[in-house]
């Protein structure tokens, strides 16, 4: 067996950095389109404890209404993130940041069986190449080797493993620009957070909504511009696509529809959604919707037959995910279980709160899956 002594050597000086100098809170934050979410937490007798959590919207600083897409400076980013820390009463500045997935890029690389693993670091970034639309000296490229399933088996009476996936290895692999990472490392250190760590925003929803899953999972992601989706199978993310409509996308089919102010149609989203007695408003809703559900369809869909497996639960997250009738909606289409995100539930809290929080927990899912990450 081959040994990395320098990641070990790295995991090591981790370990002993925790051990001399434990975080006891930590504050994770997602900087969407429209919205600041930040989440707070500590680690008391192993267990993650709710500390606070908040929100901005950023429309105000663009000089639009609430809840619409903005493309902010950093300075006017790191204007809005002080004050929402400030306001929700966060007490550290340890943190780790969301990388968006329209800043980052996600593919999943098929090596032949044929490529050994010693020559993974010269044939990685080879074939990467060839799904990133930027040279290869432009991005932050980080990948890992996704395990081939074992399996057990009785051969004269003992136990023995194999793998059962006898296919190419296939190899995960993240892209970040490194001009979009230097943008939220400049918004950090003028919003005055410390020892900052950044993650590709799907790994946070992996870690606050998925326990142990073994069968396929797909978390849709509902944002104000995009929609992200996800499957996940055995924590391993095997697709990722985005699609160009979001929450922004359904307001601006009201205003356009209806002929509402968007303030008004916000309301009307968020307050009567798919389930309004109006069918104008459910009309003008599905056209965003009726899109998203239907790209969703051909993903999992198109997964299926590749993989030759059946996804078993839809996870919805993201501000979007609350739309009234959206859960309904999604699991008529898909004909799968469909769940809200739960990412509060990975945190203790106050009983009193345990509806706020059951609410507020898709739009949340981001940047708790980022807090809990500093504190493992």
């Amino acid at each position: 067996m081959d040994f990395d002594l320098k990641k070990i050597a790295a995991s090591f000086k981790k370990i002993q950095s925790q051990i001399l100098h434990p975080v006891k809170s930590v504050v994770g934050i997602d900087i969407g389109s429209s919205a600041i979410k930040i989440v707070q937490v500590k680690k008391e007798a192993g267990r993650a404890v709710l500390e606070t959590y908040g929100s901005i919207a950023l429309g105000s600083y663009a000089g639009k209404e609430v809840g619409e897409v903005t493309n902010l400076p950093p300075e006017k980013i790191s204007e809005a993130l002080a004050i929402v820390l400030k306001e929700s009463g966060a007490t550290t500045r340890e943190a780790s940041v969301a990388v968006s997935s329209t800043l980052g890029l996600i593919v999943l690389v098929e090596l032949p069986n044929a490529v050994k693993p010693s020559e993974f670091n010269s044939v990685v970034p080879t074939e990467a190449r060839k799904f990133i639309p930027v040279p290869i000296s432009e991005v932050v490229l980080d990948w890992f080797v996704v395990p081939k399933r074992e399996t057990i088996y009785e051969e004269e009476g003992e136990e023995v493993v194999s793998e059962e996936e006898a296919g190419p290895t296939e190899v995960l692999v993240v892209a970040i620009p490194k001009d979009s990472l230097a943008r939220l490392q400049g918004v950090s250190e003028n919003a005055g957070l410390l020892n900052v760590e950044y993650e590709h925003e799907i790994f946070s929803h992996i870690r606050s909504n998925l326990t142990h899953e073994i069968s396929p999972v797909l978390v849709l992601d509902c944002g104000a511009s995009k929609t992200r989706l996800a499957i996940i199978e055995r924590g391993i993310v095997k697709v990722f696509h985005s699609i160009n409509r979001g929450g922004g996308d359904i307001t601006a089919a009201l205003v356009r529809g209806l002929g509402l102010a968007w303030q008004k149609a916000e309301e009307t989203k968020k307050t009567e959604g798919l389930m309004s007695k109006d069918k104008n408003i459910v009309d003008s809703i599905l056209l965003g919707v009726d899109y998203i559900l239907g790209e969703t369809s051909n993903v999992v869909f198109n997964f299926q037959k590749k993989y030759n497996k059946n996804i078993t639960k839809v996870i919805l997250s993201g501000g979007g995910a609350s739309l009234p009738g959206f859960l309904e909606k999604t699991q008529e289409v898909l004909r799968i279980e469909t769940v809200l995100s739960s990412a509060f539930n990975k945190t203790e809290s106050p009983a009193f709160l345990a509806k706020t929080l059951e609410k507020s927990s898709p739009e949340f899912s981001v940047a708790i899956g980022l807090a809990l990450k500093k504190l493992v």
